[in-house]
């Protein structure tokens, strides 16, 4: 079996791979880390909606009771950023999540949250990592205990109070209609309700609970979303404003009347430019994100905080800059005075308070006649896991002068190799944490000097795979 590996979110793997003794061992080396941390705080195990999620659940509940601590458990699957909340709503040691996210149902996954309730760094999850055994349990007299506990409510009500906050008025949907596709993971009865509990009317879709998801992935991309684009982008009895969540609902995507899929790019610079509008502070976004984030912060006068992909990444620059927001361009955002993980219920219930305010379609066009148009696409190239440095160590004696045609004027390596070309476009290769693949990524001004960049790019990767 492959080795028990925590990448950009956690460990994910197959079925045949994920089993319930492994999942076990994960448990016993976040027992002894905490442990050994000094932390003797209750924990919260949380999970999504695959079928086998709750029964990995409960086999870590059962292996940290067995070392002593206390655990909380929802009583069915809730998002992700619920978990990360209660952590520090009730001041807990950490938490667990049993999900895969947006992958499909033949795999699943854990990841640990520590105590502020931010993506775990790589100095915590090695720890766990060098910490993996079999279970080895307390005398029965020392075990702690399971119970279950609303994750939901006390969620529901800081992202109302924190939407509030943002707005400076009490929360008004009630002109709004909202489509929302759950794509049958943990989003549903959650953001819906979030949503509807502001006055919205909601029109759902995939919001019944199938551990397949129907057969595909709960990606949130317009190719899974065909559904939700055609209803919000009909003519006659339109909602007003698409909103989906992927598997565990700490991602988000919008739909649009005039655009349909609204690039995360583009929702991502709208949210910043309308959070400016009534406070300041600087942003902080990935090596993968648009550029016009940037723009919006330079006609601001505010600061952007680049990082690696990673939104443990994009947690830490945040609290070390105090920054106004942060997200990627895959759709995961928080913002200051939330919780520091990526919240697709919170950004769901920000963005219809946005569009009941100002349409965000006309936003979007006042941010690109003032900045510029800006475009971005990315491909996968197959490439397994443990030759992914392998290929990057030779991709760096591989970096051409030139790309399509433009002089290459700055490499950044942060993650991966980011190639910033004369006229301001970009190209940038990295290695994905959560699939066998290495991403190409690409910015320009239209969509065919960004596929010409997509092709160089496929073109300067493939042969060293």
């Amino acid at each position: 079996m492959e080795t028990i590996r925590f990448g950009t979110d956690g460990w994910r793997a197959t079925l045949e791979e994920f089993t319930a003794p492994r999942v076990q061992m994960v448990g016993q080396a976040v027992a002894t880390y905490l442990t050994d941390e000094g932390h003797d705080d209750p924990v919260v195990v949380g999970y999504d909606a695959r079928e086998t999620s709750r029964g990995f659940a409960e086999d870590l509940a059962r292996v940290l009771c067995a070392n002593g601590f206390d655990v909380l458990i929802p009583d069915r699957d809730r998002p992700t950023p619920l978990v990360a909340h209660a952590i520090v709503e009730r001041d807990l040691a950490g938490g667990l999540a049993i999900t895969a996210s947006h992958n499909p149902p033949e795999y699943n996954g854990v990841k640990f949250i520590p105590e502020d309730g931010a993506p775990a760094l790589p100095e915590v999850t090695d720890a766990i990592a060098e910490r993996l055994a079999e279970p080895d349990p307390l005398p029965e007299d020392e075990h702690g205990s399971v119970r279950e506990v609303d994750l939901m409510t006390p969620h529901a009500e800081a992202v109302r109070e924190r939407v509030t906050d943002i707005t400076g008025d009490d929360i008004d949907l009630s002109e709004l209609t909202v489509a929302y596709d759950a794509m049958h993971g943990s989003g549903r009865g959650t953001t819906d309700a979030v949503l509807e509990n502001g006055g919205a009317s909601l029109e759902c879709l995939r919001c019944e609970r199938d551990p397949d998801f129907g057969g595909g992935a709960p990606e949130p991309a317009a190719e899974n979303l065909e559904a939700l684009i055609d209803l919000v982008t009909a003519e006659e009895t339109a909602p007003e404003l698409g909103i989906a969540n992927d598997g565990d609902a700490d991602r988000i995507a919008i739909v649009t009347p005039e655009r349909g899929y609204l690039d995360e790019n583009l929702f991502f610079a709208a949210c910043y430019d309308y959070l400016l509008e009534d406070d300041a502070g600087s942003v902080v976004r990935s090596v993968s994100t648009t550029f016009l984030i940037d723009r919006v912060a330079e006609a601001h006068d505010e600061v952007v905080h680049e990082v690696p992909v990673g939104f443990k990444w994009v947690a830490k620059a945040m609290a070390d800059h105090d920054a106004l927001i942060g997200g990627e361009e895959s759709g995961g955002f928080t913002v200051r005075g939330h919780v520091r993980e990526k919240d697709g219920v919170l950004m769901a219930l920000l963005a219809a308070a946005m569009h009941a305010e100002e349409p965000l379609d006309e936003r979007v066009d006042r941010l690109l006649e003032a900045h510029g148009t800006v475009v971005q696409d990315k491909r996968s190239v197959a490439c397994p896991d443990h030759e992914k440095a392998r290929v990057l160590e030779d991709l760096e004696d591989e970096i051409p002068e030139t790309v399509a045609g433009t002089a290459v004027e700055g490499v950044n390596t942060a993650d991966g190799f980011k190639l910033q070309l004369a006229d301001g476009s970009w190209l940038l290769v990295r290695p994905s944490g959560t699939e066998p693949v290495l991403r190409v990524y690409a910015e320009a001004t239209d969509d065919d000097r960004v596929e010409s960049l997509l092709e160089a790019g496929t073109a300067l990767v493939e042969p060293l795979v």
